[in-house]
């Protein structure tokens, strides 16, 4: 048991000492026994006291050491630091929550504040007296890496990893690289447009040793954890000839002669393709593909190209990495029907529709052969509406949204736009391009949240009317060729690979990191990362800097071959167990296996996998589970403490 614990009550500034009297929590713990050292400081985080504690430890030759701050969420890596650098093991040190805990919680009541930051602190101290030197557990790594996604994020991340000798699997679902990246023409600050970008990057992935590309394949089986695991993936057959020629004329000449058409997703659904297709010239792979959906099997294109093989059937394969990176990309927000009249109004679309069909438009500007004028465009829609689907700002909409008109009035002088917005959020040198709409002379009318602009149909004219604010709530209106709806991101559906690496999701449904500041890009799942927009809305300079990130992170995690992971795990008391396979069943990382231990069956803690969460732990009817760190004479003498 510890008997030199040192204590020290930071004030955090005032959101801590403006409601928790810290002198009296001071007081209160000098007088527990085997407390040798308590201090206040005004910034317990701060590298002058950082240094105060580690020269503590030393002279005072503490064996234990309890922060009371804010949540462990922050800073525990901070302080299990300064015991580190001072020659104390990091899991004799307690940090102790008084300010979300206390302080924040009863703000309104500062004596209460006080009596449970005291109550707190003595169950910090009281735990922290039967805390254990651990060691952190190391286990082997394959130096290889899944990353999840080929558009611009996986793509950049697979080519720093290759760069620094980490063998890549390059995994995407569709048949085709590139992601929403390709569907974009003229990008905003670079002027490149997404095809020029993809087709670059592919040919860097294409050519690079240490890369293998899998197309049209997902995640379907996983095996093991951190360091090795084993990945069953599924490939969808292309039904072209793995030896093709590419005869470009041939395969034009079978894309002509199928009979069968359906709405062209690349496109939005504003055109028709086939089942056997190719989205443009240069995407990537080169090799059509056969939609085997919306494929009739009729035989009519493999009359005329031979390289085209029906009878091909899905393939299974296995590969082995340390860790796997997701770069699932995101969907644009689809309006509900009748949503600011879409689906019911004719010429109301999306913008992603209207970047395609900007794209697609030759001369005059036209949509179902009406020459358009006038654009509406209505901002944040399905987004900061007060019974909309997303709560959250997609913050690149406005940025996007600006960039096209500017666009279509380069294209289109004679082209009026006007954005519906409830306030304009072009940050940094965005900025830029809302200065140059004004100037190009764009009308921008703004409305509150809970009276956002309505969309008629009154004859042949589409009107859209606003109470603008900015002129005092006027009710202005516009008879608008075409409405543009500016729709935010929401993530991809990929229930599948949730439930096979029990990745977590947060309330915006984006995977969810462990910290946005501290860990921005890891998950609770050791070896699985995130990048790019599946964590949460970015554009692509913001996704291609989060993809460099986490592959800086996965690169640090599997190259030198060892990993070194948290010891705070579950332990199976093999002579209490009876195997009763509850715990199993409460495990929510699949940790738990049944062993031949002596003669019997007894549950066996997988290390790699445990993640500490203590499911396990209420439901042994034998209390034969222990938890690392969280023992139950550590929680049984920090719950004493509390209520007494």
């Amino acid at each position: 048991m510890k008997n030199k614990i040192g204590v020290y009550v930071c004030m955090c500034g005032s959101n801590i000492s403006d409601y928790v009297d810290v002198e009296k929590v001071k007081a209160e713990a000098e007088k527990i026994d085997g407390v040798h050292v308590v201090k206040t400081t005004m910034f317990a985080c701060a590298g002058s006291t950082q240094q105060e504690i580690e020269d503590d430890i030393k002279e005072q030759k503490l064996d234990a050491i309890v922060v009371a701050s804010c949540s462990p969420k922050l800073h525990l890596d901070t302080f299990r630091n300064v015991a580190q650098r001072a020659g104390l093991n990091k899991y004799n040190y307690v940090q102790v929550n008084i300010r979300e805990q206390g302080s924040w919680a009863h703000s309104d009541n500062p004596p209460l504040a006080t009596e449970k930051a005291i109550n707190l602190v003595k169950g910090g101290i009281e735990r922290v007296k039967h805390s254990k030197e651990l060691t952190p557990i190391k286990i082997p790594s394959v130096n290889a890496v899944a990353v999840v996604g080929a558009g611009i994020s996986g793509m950049r991340a697979a080519l720093e990893l290759a760069e620094v000798g980490t063998t890549v699997h390059l995994i995407e679902r569709e048949y085709f690289v590139g992601g929403r990246t390709s569907q974009w023409n003229v990008l905003f600050t670079t002027n490149e447009t997404g095809q020029e970008v993809i087709t670059r990057l592919y040919h860097q992935i294409n050519s690079h040793p240490k890369i293998t590309l899998y197309t049209g394949t997902e995640i379907i089986g996983k095996k093991g954890s951190v360091g090795e695991f084993n990945l069953t993936l599924k490939i969808k057959p292309r039904y072209i000839k793995p030896d093709c020629k590419l005869d470009k004329e041939k395969f034009e000449k079978a894309i002509e002669a199928c009979p069968v058409e359906v709405d062209d997703d690349f496109n939005f659904n504003i055109t028709k393709r086939k089942a056997i297709y190719k989205n443009y010239d240069s995407e990537f792979p080169e090799i059509p593909a056969i939609d085997h959906e919306a494929c009739n099997k009729c035989g009519e294109c493999v009359k005329i190209c031979d390289d085209i093989d029906l009878n091909q059937e899905p393939q299974e394969t296995n590969i082995t990495v340390g860790a796997i990176q997701l770069s699932t990309g995101f969907n644009p927000y689809e309006p509900a029907k009748g949503e600011f009249g879409y689906g019911e109004i004719d010429n109301v679309i999306t913008l992603q529709q209207f970047k395609r069909l900007i794209e697609l438009n030759g001369g005059k500007l036209k949509y179902k052969n009406k020459e358009i004028k006038n654009i509406a465009y209505i901002y944040c829609v399905g987004s900061r509406q007060i019974d909309g689907p997303n709560k959250y700002c997609s913050r690149y909409c406005c940025t996007s949204a600006i960039h096209t008109s500017i666009l279509v009035k380069e294209k289109y002088p004679e082209i009026n736009n006007f954005h519906f917005n409830r306030g304009i959020r072009t940050y940094g040198k965005q900025e830029k391009l809302y200065h140059e709409a004004s100037e190009a002379g764009d009308i921008f009318l703004q409305s509150f949240e809970e009276a956002p602009p309505q969309v008629e149909k009154s004859g042949n004219e589409t009107i859209v009317k606003i109470n603008d604010i900015l002129t005092e709530k006027e009710e202005l209106e516009v008879s608008a060729d075409l409405v543009v709806l500016v729709t935010g991101m929401v993530p991809r559906e990929y229930t599948g690979i949730v439930n096979i690496l029990k990745v977590p999701i947060g309330r915006d449904k984006f995977f969810n990191e462990i910290h946005p500041k501290l860990r921005p890009v890891e998950t609770v799942i050791d070896g699985v990362l995130i990048s790019g927009a599946c964590q949460a809305p970015l554009n692509i300079t913001e996704s291609v800097k989060s993809a460099l990130a986490a592959a800086s992170k996965v690169s640090t995690l599997v190259s030198s071959g060892e990993i070194e992971l948290e010891p705070t795990m579950a332990i199976v008391h093999n002579d209490r167990c009876t195997w009763c396979d509850k715990c199993t069943e409460a495990c929510p990382y699949d940790a738990i296996s049944k062993i031949k231990y002596e003669n019997k069956e007894v549950a066996e803690v997988s290390k790699s996998l445990c993640k500490g969460c203590g499911m396990c732990l209420p439901v042994c009817p034998e209390n034969a589970i222990d938890l690392i760190g969280y023992t139950d004479i550590e929680m049984e003498s920090m719950i004493e403490a509390l209520i007494h």
